[in-house]
This record gives C-alpha cells, sequence and structure tokens, in this order.
C-alpha cells in the first residue's frame, strides 16, 4: 500500500509539470506569425489566379479565331454573323450565334442536320470572358473602326468585326506583362 508521502508527490508532480497548458501570449504569438504568413502568401494566390484567367482569355480568343475562319472556309468566303450570308446586310450578334452554335448550309442558312445542313456547329455555346464573365458579342457593323469609340467598357463579353474576322475581349486593362488585354 502506497504511503501518503508516494500519493502526495505523484499528485503534485502530475498538477505541475504532466499536464501543462498554453498561455495566452504564447497563443497570441502563433496567431500573430500565422498572421504574417498569411499576408505573404495570399497575395501569391491571388496572382496565380488572375495569370490564369488571363492564360484561359488567350485560349478562348485562339479558339473562337480559328472556328471563326474555318467557318469563312466553308461558306464560300462569308464570315458569320451576316444573315443569311448577305454580306451586304448588317451582322447581328444573333446571327453569329445561330451560325456558329447551328448546322449551316454553304451559304449560311441554319437548319437541323441533314446532307444540305452539314456544316458546324462551331462552338457548342459562347463562352464567357474569363475576366469580365460576360459571353455577350458587341458585333461593329461594317465601315466603323475596332475596337469602336468608347471601347472597351466591360458591357459586353467580346468584340466581333464581322468584316475583318477582328475577334477582342472587350476588357479594359494589361496583363502581367504590360499587354492591353485589347491587343491578345
Amino acid at each position: 500500500m502506497p504511503s501518503d508521502r508516494s500519493v502526495r508527490t505523484f499528485a503534485g508532480s502530475h498538477a505541475l509539470g504532466g499536464c501543462r497548458a498554453f498561455t495566452l501570449i504564447e497563443i497570441l504569438i502563433v496567431v500573430v506569425i500565422l498572421g504574417i504568413l498569411g499576408a505573404i502568401v495570399l497575395p501569391n494566390f491571388s496572382d496565380a489566379a488572375h495569370i490564369a484567367r488571363e492564360n484561359t482569355l488567350k485560349d478562348e480568343l485562339r479558339y473562337l479565331r480559328t472556328q471563326i475562319v474555318v467557318y469563312k472556309a466553308q461558306h464560300r468566303d462569308t464570315p458569320s454573323g451576316y444573315p443569311g450570308g448577305n454580306r451586304a446586310a448588317a451582322p447581328t450578334e444573333a446571327e453569329f450565334l445561330r451560325q456558329m452554335t447551328g448546322t449551316t448550309d454553304d451559304l449560311s442558312a441554319v437548319g437541323a442536320r441533314s446532307a444540305t445542313f452539314c456544316y458546324g456547329p462551331y462552338l457548342s455555346k459562347m463562352p464567357q470572358n474569363p475576366l469580365n464573365g460576360l459571353s455577350t458579342i458587341l458585333v461593329v457593323p461594317n465601315g466603323q473602326l475596332m475596337p469602336p469609340a468608347g471601347q472597351p467598357d466591360e458591357s459586353t463579353g467580346w468584340i466581333y468585326k464581322a468584316a475583318t474576322l477582328e475577334l477582342m475581349p472587350n476588357s479594359s486593362g494589361v496583363d502581367a506583362d504590360g499587354i492591353r488585354y485589347l491587343d491578345y
């Protein structure tokens, strides 16, 4: 049977040295260190996200421009956007989307897939501009400058001029290398 003295020694040593807790100062120091590390690391993650959006924009532009050229090559040298393939008519966003997402004949008429309507679709849907989140298109009429005056204003995702096959993001600003988004 243990003596009273051995019990007291065991209890005393357990209370004083076995289960020591952190002090408030130690906890505050750890929180401050984590805050400083977070302030250093977080901007690197946000820069990486923005660079990823810029790279996505470049990829989307490359793909869209390729599809626009393919459409023109398969439709008697007529770019998408012209109603019924009539280059004298004003190109529209609605017609551009119909022609690029539907099946067409060689005269740019849209119809159900058949032996006549055998071209396309070139896009499943118009992609969003990754910088502003919009998938709408400002179609520049024939004879007007590209980009139009006052652009980019970020009111649409894209700016397209059918007469010259120019497609650019409707995004202001520059990338990490100082290149304007309009110049992609």
